[in-house]
């Protein structure tokens, strides 16, 4: 059994999991290789795909060496911009990614792809041109999906809401109709392209984004399974607590709420609301640690300690057990990997109900939910879960997550989906 996996990067939120399945996979001795379009990490068996039009011949290179000598001299003006870019320019700051379901690279000619028995797709946006792919593709297809995109149009998450009011509540977005059009050519398009295939079979990490895909038109009428995220339970596992924080120089004597700060332009992490929920906490025994981007933003916090980015994944680890609760502010997610590793090392997880969260966070014994998107459900849940500390059983915590999320669970599930599929 020869297994494809498919992904457009190697690094990211998406790259993480898909990278993860790989191992789990190699780990049980299955033949898989990974394509990708572009590779920053060094890992084993992966390859690049290279664009169908990579080569210029000697006088196209000549004509593009001729056309930027006239625009040196301006005897010649900047080539116009695509209609594609004039639309992602106009849509509103703050909203997630956008891509189209075209792409300059074709699959099926890779060496990989004729000797793979399955082609398993991940997060495929700028790799995968649907209408080629799926007209020549003879392999059977298990589309492992990380967000909305492959059924929206264009949307990596089809957002409510963008924006904050006063009084701490998501404002409803309105979708203008320039955004609708091009959304809905686009689905059209995948729809088509769809239509004809035989052989293909959905993934989705979370219950939420399953039933999405569902009662999509693209993915109505297929089949749908449910497979969380894997993690490597000798990475993600407690540490001693004191350590991890002398590591890190947090100190030892205050209660720490961990956040990762990567997105916070992202309005979708909503990053707006813990901010206005920090600040509204008695913080004189609190210190807030944010890791990822060191940003102007939170200078106005009180007791907020900036971890920078941490790349490895032991420290990452260090980090989650040096915390006594772990924030997720997500308005809409699917399985994200931060509360999965967070319960992995055995610290409760505090986020709004929604998405996969809600699949990962049983309130009162790993964590607790707020009642709603709001600054002020997000305060009391906090406040409530710090007044309520002692009652969580962290040992508990990381046996759950491991019989729900060890990486050879995850594995021996695609496995089994992959044998019933190619029986």
């Amino acid at each position: 059994m020869k297994i494809l996996i498919v992904n457009t990067y190697d690094r990211g939120g998406a790259a993480k999991a898909c990278l993860r399945l790989y191992e789990g996979l190699l780990n049980e001795e299955v033949d898989a290789s990974l394509l990708l379009r572009k590779r920053i990490n060094n890992i084993p068996n992966a390859h690049i795909l290279n664009p169908k039009h990579k080569q210029f011949s000697f006088i196209k290179k000549l004509h593009r060496k001729f056309r930027r000598i006239l625009k040196e001299l301006k005897l010649i003006g900047k080539e116009s911009i695509t209609e594609d870019v004039v639309f992602l320019k106009s849509r509103p700051k703050g909203l997630e990614l956008f891509s189209f379901p075209k792409s300059n690279f074709d699959i099926t000619t890779s060496s990989l792809y004729k000797e793979a028995d399955i082609v398993n797709l991940h997060w495929v946006a700028g790799i995968l041109d649907y209408e080629s792919f799926f007209k020549q593709n003879t392999k059977p297809v298990v589309w492992t999906l990380h967000d909305m995109h492959p059924f929206t149009g264009g949307e990596h998450y089809e957002e409510e809401y963008l924006g904050m009011d006063a009084n701490g509540f998501p404002k409803k977005r309105a979708k203008t109709n320039y955004e609708k059009n091009v959304s809905s050519n686009n689905k059209r398009l995948i729809v088509q392209a769809l239509k004809q295939v035989q052989d293909l079979t959905i993934v989705a990490p979370s219950t939420w984004l399953a039933k999405e895909a569902e009662k999509s038109e693209a993915f109505q009428n297929r089949q749908v399974h449910c497979i969380p995220y894997g993690l490597n339970p000798e990475i993600f596992k407690p540490r001693d607590r004191n350590y991890s924080r002398e590591l890190l120089n947090i100190p030892k004597s205050k209660k720490v709420i961990l956040f990762v700060a990567d997105s916070i332009s992202n309005h979708r992490k909503g990053f707006q609301y813990l901010k206005k929920a920090f600040e509204k906490m008695d913080s004189e025994g609190l210190v807030l640690c944010a890791i990822g981007n060191k940003n102007g933003a939170l200078t106005s916090l009180n007791n907020i300690q900036e971890l920078g980015h941490i790349y490895d994944e032991r420290l990452m680890s260090i980090a989650y057990s040096a915390a006594d609760v772990f924030v997720i502010p997500s308005l809409m997610d699917n399985l994200p990997n931060t509360v999965l590793e967070s319960l992995m090392c055995g610290t409760p997880v505090v986020g709004f109900p929604v998405g996969g969260i809600t699949d990962m966070v049983q309130p009162g014994i790993n964590g607790l939910l707020a009642k709603e998107i709001s600054t002020d459900a997000l305060y009391e849940t906090l406040s409530t879960f710090l007044n309520t500390i002692d009652t969580f059983d962290c040992d508990k915590i990381r046996k759950d997550a491991v019989n729900k999320y060890d990486l050879e669970v995850q594995a021996n599930s695609y496995i089994e989906l992959f044998e019933s599929i190619l029986k």
